[in-house]
């Protein structure tokens, strides 16, 4: 009798082992792939720019007569892309970059402070690439932005590329390239101020009181 029940407590852990396993594969292979889709649409603009469309938002392209020489506020942001084609450039890393800079700040006094109000605001973007992926959809990054007019964005060398010690040929890695890239982005808000000829925001100097 004790051989049997023995027996029988093998029986049962053995088989909660195995549906333990089986449960763990499936996970593996139906959620894991499901995060990779949603943390590969997480890192693409599109959806905010959906959101924007469905909201009635998005930032329109500054006309040629357009100079940001009234600065109001300025943003810092630094995003990260350790996986992906690498011939691709650097887009998907500004995109983040820019998102950092704008998304944890609120600025409801721009609707005073710029003539026109929101519409009116300028909006200008400076990245900071890795050279060696110089290139970045500047249409995904103009899809980041709710409001305002934005100014021609500039793309300039900068940022950090660095060996993530790990491919995921899974995430677009070519075989044994785990470089990484990292994007700094200045996002510059203001308005145009017509009764002023310089065509760029003034610097102030502590020492002179300001």
């Amino acid at each position: 009798m004790l051989v049997v029940m023995r027996f029988n407590k093998r029986c049962i852990c053995t088989f909660f082992n195995l549906v333990t396993l089986l449960l763990v594969h499936m996970l593996r292979h139906l959620l894991v792939p499901h995060l990779r889709r949603h943390c590969s649409t997480a890192a693409s603009s599109t959806h905010w720019n959906e959101e924007w469309a469905k909201a009635g938002l998005g930032a329109a392209r500054a006309g040629s007569s357009d100079v940001l020489n009234r600065v109001m506020f300025i943003q810092l942001g630094f995003g990260v892309d350790q996986h992906g084609d690498r011939s691709l450039g650097s887009t998907k890393a500004a995109v983040r970059a820019v998102r950092q800079a704008i998304e944890t700040n609120s600025i409801p006094g721009m609707v005073h402070a710029v003539p026109g109000g929101r519409k009116n605001m300028l909006v200008h973007v400076k990245l900071g690439v890795p050279a060696e992926a110089l290139h970045v959809d500047l249409d995904e990054v103009a899809k980041v932005f709710p409001y305002g007019k934005l100014l021609p964005i500039d793309v300039v060398p900068g940022g950090l590329a660095y060996g993530s010690g790990r491919v995921v040929t899974e995430l677009g890695d070519a075989d044994g390239d785990d470089t990484a890239l990292v994007a700094v982005a200045c996002v510059s808000i203001g308005y145009h101020d017509p009764t002023d000829e310089s065509t760029r925001p003034a610097t102030w100097d502590t020492r002179d009181g300001h």
